[in-house]
């Protein structure tokens, strides 16, 4: 039984169980994990160290947010009537996205990968207590291209996922401990306020890094290529497909209300704040010793790990894609299947080798990179949520599958807060 069958079995086995169910989702998961990363643990802990709950609301709206396009662009890969990838059906919209997301997309992996590496690095120098940040990062960069590609990632990949449910219950259990003040983060949610510049970044800065982190993250693109890998095609896997990602967005917010409520209950109130990853590390090592540094850096390295060999993955099939939509006899040459064009290699070694020069000394360290990345990402929400509001709305793509009012809704007023936030940003400058 190929892959497609055990899919099609799967939807229709009557097993009603959590586990089950459990069992048919994939792409989403592995996507959120990957979106939500490094940027989402940096603004979390920034945002709730810096201003408390007040931004709670921003964090809700993005999540909500993510959920919609990831959503959408999942929708688009199982149902759309033309047998498109997503960035085939950008293309209809206009001839230009292509090159605008190629682009943007090798940059997005290049910059993402350069504080994902970065990160691994400080972590790693923790760990082991010898060397220097950069030497690790170089080291985890040479042990990747060992690794990208084979089998022995699947077992590496599991073992770091373990270590990064071990620094989520310690979170959540951090979290709960702290006892946070469930009113204050209902009104904060509620309240739609923008407090004060307090903290070390200005607080639309650090706005911005949460849209880009959350919503705006080029990374969205990966999930419809996971699905469309994952086989997942045609109105039968409608409905596994949106709770697979709503299950994933689910996971990421839990998590990240974690991180905000131990920033905001146990980091602020040390007049700890973030600037580096050790700074996050503190509300561990505070309250659980060096025990609990160690389960952060360890978990921290998993999320940070898994993102370099996973970007390096994914991020050259949507530049592949595209390079296939600007000249078509590529795509003669090579087939559908990305990986075996030339180019797919040399843009993964790209993504992965080139970030390593941002680790070196003297180069902006790991939480400076991620507010900077992630905010620099929410620039191009406008352009790709009103591409995917066009796209989504061609009946002749999606049928009676277009997106509704809600989703409209969602998107239109994505771009209008990005670019409102981006503004505020740029005077800010002058």
């Amino acid at each position: 039984m190929d892959r497609e069958e055990d899919n099609h079995a799967a939807i229709r086995s009557p097993e009603g169980t959590l586990r089950g169910r459990l069992r048919q989702f994939g792409p989403g998961i592995v996507a959120v994990l990957s979106m939500m990363g490094a940027g989402d643990l940096v603004t979390a802990s920034v945002s709730g160290s810096s201003y408390g709950y007040n931004l709670m609301w921003l964090l809700a709206l993005s999540l909500i947010v993510r959920f919609v396009i990831v959503n959408l662009m999942g929708r688009y890969q199982i149902l759309n009537t033309k047998g498109q990838t997503i960035v085939e059906g950008y293309n209809d919209v206009s001839k230009y996205f292509p090159w605008f997301i190629g682009i943007a997309v090798l940059i997005s992996g290049h910059l993402l990968n350069a504080y994902m590496i970065t990160g691994a690095g400080e972590a790693l120098t923790w760990i082991f207590g010898i060397g220097q940040p950069f030497l690790w990062s170089c080291v985890v960069v040479l042990v990747s291209l060992f690794v990208i590609g084979r089998n022995v990632y699947n077992t590496i990949e599991k073992l770091l996922k373990l270590f990064l449910v071990l620094m989520t219950i310690a979170f959540l259990g951090l979290a709960i401990y702290s006892v946070p003040d469930v009113g204050g983060i209902v009104r904060a949610t509620v309240g739609f306020g923008i407090p004060d510049d307090t903290g070390t970044f200005g607080v639309f800065a650090v706005a911005l890094s949460l849209i880009g982190a959350v919503a705006g993250s080029m990374a969205n693109f990966l999930y419809p290529y996971f699905v469309k890998d994952k086989g997942w095609t045609g109105a039968q896997y409608r409905k596994v497909q949106r709770n697979d990602i709503l299950f994933g967005i689910c996971a990421a917010i839990v998590i990240n209300l974690a991180v905000w409520v131990v920033g905001a209950e146990l980091l602020a109130p040390n007049n700890i704040a973030v600037g580096s990853l050790e700074d996050i590390s503190k509300a561990l090592s505070l309250h659980l010793g060096e025990f609990g540094a160690l389960v952060f850096y360890i978990g921290a390295f998993g999320i940070l790990y898994s993102s370099v060999i996973g970007f390096a993955n994914g991020f050259p099939k949507v530049v592949i894609d595209c390079l296939h939509i600007v000249k078509p006899a590529r795509r003669e040459e090579f087939g559908k299947k990305f990986e075996d064009d030339p180019w797919f290699k040399w843009v993964s070694l790209f993504i992965l080798i080139s970030p390593v020069v941002w680790s070196a000394p003297g180069m902006p360290g790991f939480v400076e990179m991620a507010v900077f990345v992630t905010g620099l990402q929410a620039v191009v929400v406008p352009i790709v949520a009103v591409g995917l509001l066009i796209l989504v709305n061609k009946r002749s793509h999606l049928g009676e599958h277009k997106a509704n009012v809600v989703e409209n809704v969602v998107l239109f007023l994505t771009t209008a807060l990005a670019i409102w936030v981006s503004i505020e940003v740029v005077m800010g400058w002058f």
